[in-house]
């Protein structure tokens, strides 16, 4: 994996006008998820202790953003980002909110073309 020919973002983008393929001028039900893992230590780039949700409770852990489709019962993932904390924060890093991230998310499906 560490010496693939593709790049993730290539990948993604792929996969995503695929789908928009697929749904053929449908319009779907956009589903935003803030999912998080325990994990410990803190060697884990964006590892903090912050409420994971899937856990109900605050722990040391990482917490991604994810946009999901739904259409005729099907959910399908469209894409996520890792929430960085202020904190955790690496040289270049941006802090954005997780609403932020979503909101970013948002637009860029709507400017691949697709319509919730």
């Amino acid at each position: 994996m560490s010496e693939s020919p593709w790049t993730i973002s290539q990948l993604r983008q792929q996969r995503l006008e695929l789908i928009l393929k697929l749904l053929n001028g449908r319009t779907l039900i956009l589903l935003i998820d803030e999912t998080g893992d325990r994990k410990k230590g803190k060697q884990t780039d964006y590892v903090k202790r912050q409420y994971i949700g899937n856990l109900g409770k605050r722990e040391n852990g990482i917490v991604a953003v994810t946009a999901y489709g739904l259409v005729d019962g099907m959910i399908l993932p469209l894409t996520n980002d890792v929430y960085k904390p202020k904190e955790r924060l690496k040289a270049g890093d941006e802090y954005q909110s997780k609403p932020q991230i979503a909101a970013t998310m948002i637009r860029q499906l709507q400017a691949m073309g697709f319509r919730a």
